[in-house]
């Protein structure tokens, strides 16, 4: 689907528009193959590099040419069909338009399609940060989800069970996903603010940087809660080992004091002459040495701290 949005620093609302036009931004989700060439010959932007958004593991990166220039991007989807939480999107400056293209629905581009975040289309370099920033803050967001989560998970360690386990992991996929997003952003965000690519008043350098710290801080926090999550993992793992290697002790315990009481039985069940064997009183007396061997091996066992 292909739709031209328009606005200047003189007009109230966002206006959808029928034609392109000087500044004009167009917006293109999960476009067909018909409607890529469409774009392409709209605005003579370089095919080979725009099909690629076609790519839905396409990474992030930046290139320049002819008047335009193509950066690759990701922000986080919430995908159930492909094993990666992140999904790609294409912005593309030209010297007179804004070109952004994406395979999926953006449901970041609500608040400014809705009016609640105030952009202007024909300032170019202006929404190109302000869509930057609206994809970090994305990840903030989920950053701040993920990180609540696991904190809870932290909080009762003792009780984690399988499916948190489970969760831990996908979290950390989701995590490794958001670094692999943010990190090769930033590195592209660093050359743009050298003015080769798009034009930059002071002004827009200064929120520039502002963008790069964020970002960076933010890949710092979620390397942070990735260490998290792996201490908590290692940690699991050690508890499980420890009650795995009670209970096994335990059990070797019950099966040593059981084997008393089983050997001499048997000794006693043999069909030979035993002693006491005319004894009326022989079988309390086996079972008066029983207990006593009974007694005698758990008192060990309980001075040795095994019980």
């Amino acid at each position: 689907m292909i739709t031209h949005y328009f606005k200047t620093l003189k007009d109230d609302t966002l206006k959808e528009v029928d034609t392109i036009r000087t500044g004009v931004w167009t917006h293109v989700v999960a476009p067909t193959n018909e409607e890529l060439s469409e774009v392409i010959e709209m605005y003579g932007l370089d095919a080979s590099i725009v099909t690629d958004i076609q790519d839905f593991f396409e990474v992030p990166r930046v290139e320049k040419a002819g008047s335009a220039t193509y950066f690759f991007t990701r922000y986080p989807y919430d995908e159930t069909d492909e094993d990666i939480d992140t999904a790609p999107i294409l912005i593309v400056m030209g010297e007179s338009f804004v070109v952004t293209v994406s395979p999926r629905e953006i449901p970041q581009f609500h608040t400014f399609i809705s009016g609640k975040v105030d952009i202007n289309t024909t300032q170019k370099a202006r929404f190109f940060i302000q869509i930057m920033h609206m994809l970090t803050q994305s990840f903030e967001r989920e950053l701040v989800r993920l990180r609540k989560s696991v904190h809870s998970n932290k909080a009762r360690l003792r009780s984690i069970s399988n499916r948190d386990i489970e969760r831990l992991v996908n979290y950390e996929h989701e995590l490794n996903d958001m670094i692999a997003a943010v990190i090769p952003t930033n590195t592209w965000l660093q050359q743009v603010t050298t003015g080769n690519y798009i034009q930059l008043f002071a002004e827009d350098v200064e929120m520039m940087e502002d963008l790069m710290i964020a970002n960076s801080q933010l890949v710092d926090s979620a390397r942070s809660v990735l260490k998290t999550i792996q201490n908590i993992r290692t940690a699991t793992e050690s508890i499980l080992a420890n009650k795995l290697n009670a209970t096994m002790q335990r059990l070797t315990i019950f099966t040593i004091i059981l084997t008393i009481p089983t050997v001499v039985a048997s000794l006693y069940g043999m069909n030979v002459l035993l002693p006491m064997a005319e004894n009326p009183f022989a079988f309390w007396m086996v079972l008066i040495i029983i207990v006593i061997l009974v007694v005698g091996v758990v008192f060990i066992f309980k001075k040795s701290r095994w019980l």
